[in-house]
């Protein structure tokens, strides 16, 4: 986007009565602004279906363009994706350039995207997003070339351009699929080592701007990592698209991966969850999700949804989950507060911080048993394995051999069963 100053009117169209629509429509202005685009107006319709030729009704255009040049506007946004036809048309009878909520999410995930990978993804979201929407020029074009004679061999240079332009985006799609398919494989064989490794993976999900990073960075900070390990966090919409993975290492010798996902929104993009599958598949292989929620927000219910559809929608299905309500303080809430799989806590005040370990490693640690092992004394190398993967609680030196009592997996104590006491 320029650097001019843009003034947009949101529209939207309500379909039967949405019970959304209004929290629809504040969501699209705060992706507006966070492309420093200022919002000047919304204009609003009740319809039964949209219309194919202009999304909304003809006799709404005359009001949309009267709105827009009293206050001044250079932008109209629509709250949903439109067809190539729908833009061509509204264009030309606003005169105005106009965009979708589509157009708007991938804008703001192009400028979030930092790594490699989701650049990549975001690219290929928005070429494959834009192919039909090349029809809309043809008609500009095509009036540049021609001249007399007719027939088929006077194709306007417009055309001829567009084709061009076509091609040129398709064999980029085809190169950006490639590459990601390699970066796929990787990411397989990285996810490979990790469930080799034996360690449990907790995997963040949740609506974008719920506070993933903030509760990731406590969890870092509670368990004394190194700071560097930090991740990006800000209040706002999609602060990070990239997966951040650490490893996080407890007191007692037990440690588990965490990983966090991009943030989700209502009406995400299917081209955006296309390109970012691979990223968001992270969480399938999770063994526990966190799903942080904003309690302060009054549509936290809905929100949820969004993200469970969205995960669905990727293949991420039964994995246990700890539903987070973050910002309890916000919404005057009694917290940290636990009940079953549910907490109440407030990340910014790092209140409930110790509840939320407390309840991450009751499920990922339940496979772990206490026992006593006499290990003879020239096996001292199954002693020193104990050390490092297990809580030892006591040892003592006996005749035949080190007495060790520990908190170790099950898995551990079948692999040394003969020596239990």
């Amino acid at each position: 986007m320029e650097e001019l100053q843009e003034k947009a009117v949101l529209v939207g169209v309500n379909l039967h009565n949405d019970l959304h629509f209004d929290y629809s429509i504040e969501e699209l202005g705060n992706l507006a602004e966070a492309l420093n685009v200022e919002v000047v107006g919304v204009v609003t319709q009740n319809l039964e279906r949209v219309n194919p030729s202009h999304y909304v009704g003809t006799g709404k255009i005359e009001e949309i363009k009267r709105y827009y040049e009293a206050v001044d506007a250079n932008l109209v946004i629509f709250d949903d994706e439109l067809s190539p036809s729908q833009i061509r048309n509204l264009e030309r009878d606003l005169e105005c350039k106009v965009i979708d909520r589509t157009m708007l999410i991938l804008d703001i995930f192009a400028r979030r995207a930092k790594s490699k990978e989701a650049q990549m993804q975001v690219e290929l979201a928005q070429l494959q997003y834009m192919l039909p929407r090349l029809v809309g020029l043809r008609d500009s074009l095509s009036r540049q070339g021609g001249g007399t004679g007719g027939g088929f061999k006077n194709r306007g240079a417009g055309e001829t351009k567009l084709e061009l332009d076509r091609r040129k985006i398709e064999d980029q799609i085809a190169k950006l699929h490639k590459e990601l398919e390699s970066v796929k494989e990787q990411r397989e064989t990285q996810r490979k080592q990790r469930r080799k490794s034996e360690i449990p993976i907790v995997s963040i999900v949740g609506y974008t701007n719920a506070g993933k990073s903030t509760i990731m960075n406590q969890l870092l900070q509670n368990t004394s990592q190194e700071e560097h390990k930090q991740v990006f966090e800000k209040n706002m919409l999609f602060a990070t698209l990239e997966t951040s993975v650490r490893q996080i290492s407890l007191p007692d010798n037990k440690s588990f991966l965490l990983t966090d996902t991009v943030g989700f929104v209502s009406k995400l993009p299917h081209h955006l969850v296309k390109a970012f599958r691979s990223t968001l598949e992270e969480a399938r292989d999770a063994d526990l999700l966190l799903h942080v929620v904003d309690a302060s927000n009054p549509e936290n219910q809905y929100m949820m949804e969004v993200t469970n559809d969205t995960l669905e929608a990727v293949g991420v299905v039964d994995v246990p989950t700890i539903n987070v309500f973050n910002k309890a303080d916000l919404a005057n809430l009694a917290y940290p507060y636990t009940n079953h799989n549910q907490i109440w806590m407030s990340a910014k005040e790092r209140k409930g911080i110790d509840e939320l370990l407390q309840l991450i490693r009751s499920h990922i640690f339940k496979d772990y048993v206490t026992c006593t092992l006499c290990i003879p004394y020239e096996k001292g190398e199954i002693v020193s394995y104990l050390n490092e993967h297990a809580h030892i609680l006591e040892t003592s030196y006996e005749e035949s051999g080190t007495v060790v009592k520990a908190e170790v997996k099950e898995a551990i104590m079948q692999k040394y069963k003969q020596y239990l006491i």
